[in-house]
């Protein structure tokens, strides 16, 4: 990586020449890296760019950082990245870096001091957060706190996972090799957690970011947005079939699940917050707006 507007063009010693096979296609640009001026070398063959480039795979180091919508501090969080998660660059300048998110595929900026070299986590954080401590004592000064989710690469040290950054005690961690039974209890480990648009749970998390993050603890590659996970995750239910713990329940622009027939789990706007609530309460509430509040109703085969 270079200095300021450097993009991240890692091209072969010859020239090579693409052929379009077809027309330039028009994609979905928010999992489909490719602007104005340049786009990922794997669109190559099916969308028209003045210039291509492959991705670079980083890491992100800071506890939680958003994805942007544009390379401005001030610009609509699109998303968010824990630490450990991948993000791969496309086009790196001082102080951002353009690409994509490498658990799903969404495009947008990140801080640059947010990532580092692409590394291979060993331990994910279990715990609602995770204080980082600066020795191996629960007595010794907190060095930061990471999410739920977080990725790290550690080594056991008596009580602590040691770090590069500090140390995990054991009981807040696990290894990534370690399965999870339940993922509804995953997304339950956030009740209480500010809704923050965007977020995935790094001192807050919304609808689809809860769905992504608990799905994803049990191997589910899930979209970001509700949209798509509407049309890319689980199964129709029938109308006339109960509901059941792990059942997705979609409304215009939102997505809860189900831990039992009755109850709905989800961050939401209306109480700022993740919690649990009659699914019948969250209905009647949006259906002042919506004649239909419930536009889908999908089963998870875990």
């Amino acid at each position: 990586m270079k200095g300021t507007n450097t993009t991240l063009r890692n091209a072969p010693p010859e020239r090579t020449r693409f052929k379009l096979q077809g027309r330039s296609v028009a994609l979905d640009r928010r999992v489909h890296a490719a602007r104005g001026d340049l786009a990922d070398l794997s669109l190559a063959g099916t969308l028209f760019s003045a210039h291509y480039a492959r991705a670079v795979p980083l890491t992100c180091v800071a506890a939680g950082t958003p994805i942007l919508a544009s390379a401005s501090p001030t610009a609509e969080a699109v998303s968010e990245l824990l630490r450990g998660e991948r993000f791969h660059a496309l086009d790196v300048t001082t102080d951002w870096a353009w690409g994509f998110c490498g658990h799903d595929g969404y495009v947008g900026y990140i801080r640059r001091d947010a990532l580092d070299v692409e590394e291979q986590a060993t331990h994910r954080v279990t715990a609602a957060v995770a204080p980082l401590f600066s020795a191996p004592d629960i007595k010794s000064t907190i060095a930061d706190y990471w999410p739920h989710g977080a990725l790290f690469t550690a080594e056991a040290q008596d009580d602590f996972f040691a770090c590069a950054e500090g140390f995990v005690h054991k009981r807040h961690a696990e290894p990534v090799s370690q399965e999870e039974p339940d993922w509804v209890a995953v997304a339950e480990r956030h009740l209480g957690q500010p809704y923050v648009w965007g977020g995935r749970g790094h001192r807050g998390i919304d609808c689809s970011g809860l769905v992504q993050v608990a799905l994803g603890r049990i191997g589910m590659a899930v979209p970001r947005d509700t949209d798509l996970q509407c049309e890319g995750i689980g199964t129709p239910i029938d109308n006339d079939a109960g509901l059941q713990r792990g059942d997705l329940i979609f409304f215009p622009g939102h997505v809860g699940i189900m831990t039992d027939g009755k109850t709905l789990l989800h961050a939401n706007a209306f109480w700022m917050a993740v919690v649990k609530e009659p699914l019948a309460d969250v209905v009647a509430r949006l259906a002042t707006d919506h004649p239909s509040p419930i536009i889908a109703r999908r089963r998870i085969c875990a």
